[in-house]
């Protein structure tokens, strides 16, 4: 089946950035939220991301008039059943998740393709949970969408190939460069770098180098473009601690163990950028 129309239930970081990514690329996009102010904020947000792409002559004033005019907003899950690939963009929470996705699949017809933009949540556990896990797939996309090239196609226990196969060339049709992984708690780029990120909070925690010069380590002798400690405040604190729980948890293996500094850190309400404070001060 082509996919000439993406559903995206979630207005809001990802599934506006989704939304951009799709209508810029000339895909037909149906954007969904519970309420009609989150929907009309994740509008805004795209024409003003599309604003920066003109100002830095990356995006012509008629290229954005075009993108958003393939947007349609809307609170009305019966606007979903226009579109041939429906992606879930929800909150990292299981249970909300999973309710979503039987509230869209009820009325969605037969063949459609339904995706699970989620980072650690079992592709095949939210496949279970439909009457179409052949039909189902997970579709990682990184923050932020609009400007990260990758996009993690993890296939569940019982995926189709035409499934992978469909939203592998939709990805590529975005502009993007995918990755196809296996169903397994953080597939495979948060699976190597979340215990990265917590390996250099167990470094600052043992006092064997600043904040800065680990992040500086990391930069200058690896080539990364952001140290761990930076993008951990950048991710969320609590983000990474949750996920760490949840390798833990998962794979009950130690090496998951999350530092006691982080936890603290946590504890503390010091979340990174979005508190003002995390490792640095904002």
């Amino acid at each position: 089946m082509a996919i000439q129309t993406v559903g995206i239930i979630g207005a809001g970081t990802m599934g506006n950035g989704i939304a951009q990514a799709c209508a810029v690329a000339g895909v037909n996009v149906v954007m969904v939220d519970i309420a009609q102010a989150a929907v009309d904020k994740g509008l805004a947000t795209v024409a003003g991301s599309l604003d920066r792409l003109i100002k830095k002559d990356k995006l012509t004033a008629q290229q954005k008039d075009a993108a958003l005019a393939l947007i349609k907003g809307s609170t009305n899950y019966e606007d979903l059943r226009s579109a041939q690939l429906v992606i879930e963009a929800a909150t990292e929470n299981h249970e909300l998740k999973l309710k979503i996705l039987k509230q869209a699949e009820a009325l969605l017809a037969p063949e459609v393709i339904i995706a699970s933009n989620t980072s650690s949540i079992s592709i095949t556990q939210l496949a279970a949970a439909t009457s179409r896990p052949d039909r189902f797939i997970g579709m990682h996309f990184f923050n932020p969408v609009p400007m990260m090239a990758l996009v993690e196609i993890i296939r569940g226990y019982l995926t189709s190939d035409a499934t992978h196969d469909a939203v592998k060339a939709l990805a590529e049709r975005l502009g993007k460069s995918p990755i196809t992984v296996k169903n397994a708690p953080g597939f495979v780029v948060n699976r190597i770098l979340v215990p990265m990120i917590n390996e250099a909070f167990f470094v600052l925690a043992e006092g064997l180098a600043t904040a800065e010069d680990i992040d500086a380590g990391m930069k200058l002798g690896c080539n990364q473009p952001i140290g761990p400690l930076a993008l951990a405040d950048m991710i969320g604190l609590d983000v990474c601690l949750a996920v760490m729980e949840v390798y833990l948890k998962e794979f009950g293996d130690s090496k998951y163990r999350p530092c006691p500094l982080l936890k603290e850190m946590v504890a503390a309400g010091q979340l990174g950028r979005k508190t003002g404070r995390g490792v640095y001060t904002y």
